[in-house]
């Protein structure tokens, strides 16, 4: 799914107005309408008290349709104008009228001195006072009414984005941005979404299609993209019956240390797991019967030192290399992995401690290979590209040393980015329970696993990631966030495969306006899956 821009959605207004040939208004009744189906198939007529902020720009139009057609509906609904400035659009000027020939009830005028309305927990909260954009520091009397709306505790509905969220900025005084429940974004997700530093003021985002020129949006070319099963089914490779394990490649997973050969392990048996037709490890020699018990399936070469790698040779030919998985930074190492690099020809998944080896060493970043994929954490990140303002900083600093070296760089993180060049990939699977030690581990092999497969570096971080992701949600039913293991990671990529092939339950077409028709159905979801071995 693309993530378009604030000028990108403008854009896309205009062309669908003029290509439709409706007004402005037209498409702002639609949104509308939208906003508000969602609303009356929960809420059933139900008869909680709705109250409906709206600005005076044109999120704050979107308000006054969503509030006309929930008085229409019999809702108990009280709509306020936050009216603190005289620059209002026309399209909330028309819905402005239309509220008021609609009920007697018209809109308070909020005037940036009344007190606040009253507003119980129990009650609803349709947040349309900003919308994206917005392009001025909020007043002090509406931050004093968003933290109205949080201490409320009432549930909060932010039409598009939370209002006072800029969609290419965090912001400076979080007290400034409304705390949505929910938020209804219009066509497409909003970038801040899915950074550490925004994501928090919306607990739960939901796009709704409000009609958008079609070819518009499929012929743009988006900064952005959210990865879900969608876009990477078309990226997968079956198998050929007539394949075998020379088909699939060979991956070199080098790293370990004296107390760090289960990264080494964990690396290994991911890019088995992934597809690789052989892996073989490379490591220090306290690592041999480590790596030959723990994984029977793998081949393994050792460094002549015991406790760290000195010396990269190997008289094998990999298909690609995973390197860094608990390597260390001893001097040895460092000089070793810049050896390495100056005569290396093959495709390198980058983690870890060569990425520390990386930021020591201005010589191994010119030796880079084109199109290398480097996985950093938030630490080795900021080695890497330098500290960061914001959110949007690092992903300037990220885009920009992707750029100049020609590489691939995975942010991980909730919403795992990657990044080359000046383009963005979003992705929308994984949870909490991967914030363990090892599942970093994981995430190499099973990028290093999928280049030997030969999906191209792009690509198979972009699938690795949504795999590695996708297979603890697949588990987490079974370990819970607490107890997920980077090896219970493992156990998941198999699911996650076979995931991507599971058909969704059939719903019924949902009718919000029929009231007449709709029967509510209670579910009750059954767990097929048989018990995991152990």
């Amino acid at each position: 799914m693309k993530i378009f821009t604030k000028d990108q959605i403008y854009a896309g207004d205009a062309l669908t107005a003029k290509k439709q040939n409706i007004s402005s208004t037209d498409l702002m009744e639609r949104a509308g309408i939208q906003i508000f189906n969602w609303l009356h198939l929960r809420m059933q007529g139900a008869q909680v008290p709705i109250h409906v902020f709206c600005g005076i720009g044109n999120n704050g139009g979107d308000g006054l349709v969503v509030a006309r057609h929930l008085i229409t509906h019999g809702y108990n609904v009280h709509t306020y104008v936050v009216n603190c400035s005289t620059k209002r659009s026309k399209d909330f000027l028309i819905n402005y009228d239309h509220i008021k020939n609609t009920t007697k009830e018209w809109p308070t005028l909020l005037n940036c001195k009344e007190d606040f309305p009253p507003i119980d927990g129990n009650d609803i909260i349709v947040d349309a006072v900003f919308g994206i954009g917005i392009n001025r520091p909020v007043d002090t009397w509406v931050k004093g009414l968003f933290n109205h709306f949080r201490a409320s505790k009432a549930f909060t509905l932010s039409i598009d984005l939370p209002s006072g969220l800029h969609t290419d900025q965090v912001p400076s005084d979080p007290e400034t941005v409304v705390s949505a429940s929910h938020t209804l974004s219009f066509q497409t997700p909003k970038l801040v979404f899915f950074l550490p530093e925004t994501a928090g003021f919306t607990v739960q985002w939901e796009v709704l299609n409000i009609g958008l020129d079609p070819q518009y949006l499929v012929e743009t070319q988006t900064e952005a993209e959210l990865i879900g099963k969608n876009e990477v089914l078309p990226l997968y490779k079956p198998r050929e019956r007539f394949s075998h394990k020379g088909t699939f490649g060979h991956s070199l997973i080098i790293g370990g240390s004296y107390g760090k050969i289960g990264a080494v392990t964990l690396a290994s048996k991911a890019a088995l797991v992934s597809g690789a037709g052989k892996v073989t490890a490379f490591l220090p020699k306290c690592g041999y019967t480590i790596l030959q018990t723990s994984l029977p399936e793998a081949m393994v070469i050792t460094d002549a030192n015991e406790e760290h790698l000195t010396n990269i040779t190997f008289n094998i030919e990999p298909t690609v290399i995973g390197i860094g998985v608990g390597m260390g930074t001893e001097k040895g190492t460092i000089d070793a992995f810049t050896k390495f690099l100056k005569t290396n020809t093959k495709p390198l998944v980058i983690d870890a401690d060569a990425i520390n080896c990386l930021a020591t060493s201005k010589e191994a970043l010119k030796l880079l290979p084109e199109f290398s994929v480097l996985t950093p954490h938030p630490k080795e990140l900021e080695r890497l590209i330098g500290k960061w303002t914001d959110d949007f900083d690092k992903l300037k600093k990220a885009k920009a040393f992707s750029k100049k070296h020609n590489v691939i760089i995975v942010l991980k993180g909730a919403n795992t980015i990657t990044v080359f060049q000046e383009k963005l990939f979003v992705n929308a699977t994984g949870n909490p329970g991967l914030a363990t030690a090892g599942t970093g581990d994981v995430l190499t092999g099973v990028i290093t696993g999928l280049i030997s497969q030969g999906y191209e570096p792009l690509l198979a971080a972009i699938f690795g990631v949504y795999l590695h992701g996708r297979a603890a949600d697949v588990i987490i039913e079974d370990f819970g966030y607490q107890s997920l293991t980077a090896s219970d990671v493992i156990d998941g990529i198999a699911e996650a495969y076979l995931d991507l092939f599971s058909q969704p339950e059939a719903q019924e077409p949902e009718q919000p306006e029929e009231d007449e028709k709709r029967k509510s159905k209670a579910k009750t979801k059954t767990n097929t899956k048989g018990q995991r071995k152990k």
